[in-house]
């Protein structure tokens, strides 16, 4: 009977020693460690307020402690990141100035050889004010085209001034009164003006024919010339500025290289009256 109760003694000591065993009594004996800590707490012992007062120190600064590393590289990795950004944006700003002032180098490079090529050609810059007048009457005839506007002498107009709808060229000036000027139209039959034709550079003479067109004439390059390229003042013989637009080529005439005015000179109402003045060598 001793022995019997021996052997259960032994078993349940055994039973007791197993790890498993171990960690349950383990969670166990927190839980009522717990309970009773709370329990005294709730009667309000100085010994447990002290207790728990340490408990919350050791806690809030663990917490401290632990989380200062990882503000630390937080902090440093924004740190960085800025200035990464700040960098890029910065060669962003460098690439965007080398840009603008390659840009403005450009610029000016055209500009000088603008004038450098007016210059060359002897062209001509515009340098007075722009007059305006109404048109009176047309003096019409089978050969002969030109219209009489209400600015003369007093209005500062003079022989040679060219005349302008719009941005096209229409004429110039061949008489001039007190109050009233002639302007000799580029159908004229007596009208012959210095041209280029583009898109290929022929340079030639544009010839009025008395008509509502003008014609080619005097090219060397006359077989060279398309259908439906513009023409433009040249600027040779110092008459005209160069690069007025006045009309297109038309080759459905077997006979003759046609230009088509963009102006029609049979509904002009008003015009502008330009002088231009030969610019100065630099």
């Amino acid at each position: 009977m001793e022995t019997s109760r021996d052997d259960f003694v032994i078993a349940i000591r055994s039973a007791f020693l197993k790890k498993g065993t171990q960690q349950r009594f383990s969670l166990l004996g927190l839980i009522f460690f717990s309970l009773i800590f709370l329990i005294l707490g709730s009667l309000n012992f100085k010994a447990i307020n002290y207790v728990k007062i340490a408990i919350n120190e050791i806690v809030y600064r663990s917490s401290f402690i632990v989380s200062t590393p990882e503000k630390f590289i937080k902090n440093n990795y924004l740190v960085v990141q800025n200035h990464l950004d700040l960098y890029e944006e910065n060669e962003k700003n460098k690439s965007e100035l080398v840009k603008l002032r390659s840009k403005d180098l450009l610029n000016k490079f055209i500009v000088l050889e603008n004038k450098r090529l007016k210059n060359i050609i002897d062209d001509y810059l515009v340098k007075s004010d722009t007059i305006f007048a109404k048109v009176l009457s047309d003096k019409g005839s089978p050969f002969l085209k030109s219209i009489i506007v209400n600015k003369g002498s007093k209005h500062d107009i003079n022989l040679g001034m060219i005349v302008m709808d719009g941005e096209y060229l229409v004429g110039k000036v061949v008489e001039v009164n007190y109050l009233s000027a002639r302007v000799l139209l580029l159908s004229d039959l007596n009208s012959k003006i210095p041209v280029i034709i583009e898109p290929n550079e022929i340079f030639s003479i544009l010839s009025g024919t008395g008509k509502d067109h003008g014609v080619i004439q005097y090219s060397k390059k006359y077989d060279n010339i398309q259908s439906e390229s513009v023409i433009y003042s040249s600027g040779a013989g110092s008459l005209f500025e160069a690069g007025i637009p006045i009309g297109r080529i038309n080759t459905n005439y077997s006979d003759e290289k046609r230009v088509e005015f963009f102006s029609d000179f049979s509904q002009l109402r008003f015009v502008k009256i330009i002088s231009f003045i030969k610019s100065e060598s630099e």
